[in-house]
């Protein structure tokens, strides 16, 4: 099965479009196949999958893991639908601090790419939601960190003024206080 690769506005953030074959008896579809997406200059090893499941209005986010443990994530949404969002956080990037958003549905089975040096988050726009998603770094404790998901200096459009947040990503930093103490630079590879 093929998978359609389209670049964002955010340089290494993708949105990924796989073949599936839908009939009568529900579908298939290959989530990820190594060599495909290598040959996309995707990952092709991961060390840990998740899975959430959420109901309406909440959001997750925004979240990283710092260079002493940084994690890129590889999001689909399985049931339901959300508004998947990554924020650019390498200092000096052209894009620092700018955002993309998509739609991930159970139906389209669109899938987002989200390297390490980016902050992630999604909010659930159905009932409920499930989404998994694949990471190329163990989850670390002590490395992560939390952007504020209404930090004005950002300006991502939520379908929700008044999200369901955790206790943590209430109290997320803002952009300006990040800029202090960042957690990434912007390296030109």
């Amino acid at each position: 099965m093929d998978i359609t690769v389209t670049p964002t506005k955010l340089e290494d953030v993708v949105l990924i479009d796989t073949d599936f074959f839908r009939d009568e008896r529900g579908f298939f579809i290959e989530v990820w196949h190594a060599e495909r997406y290598r040959e996309h200059g995707l990952p092709d090893a991961f060390v840990q999958d998740n899975h959430s499941r959420s109901a309406k209005k909440v959001l997750r986010g925004l979240h990283y893991q710092d260079m002493t443990a940084p994690m890129g994530k590889l999001v689909r949404c399985t049931s339901g639908a959300i508004l998947d969002v990554a924020v650019d956080l390498r200092v000096g990037s052209p894009t620092f601090g700018q955002w993309v958003s998509a739609e991930l549905t159970a139906d389209t089975m669109r899938q987002i790419w989200v390297p390490g040096g980016f902050g992630h988050g999604f909010v659930t726009l159905s009932d409920s939601a499930e989404v998994q998603y694949k990471c190329t770094g163990l989850y670390t404790p002590s490395s992560e960190g939390t952007i504020a998901w209404n930090d004005p200096d950002i300006g991502i459009e939520w379908p929700f003024s008044d999200p369901v947040l955790s206790a943590r990503d209430q109290n997320g930093m803002s952009l300006r206080q990040y800029v202090e103490k960042p957690a990434f630079q912007h390296t030109n590879a």
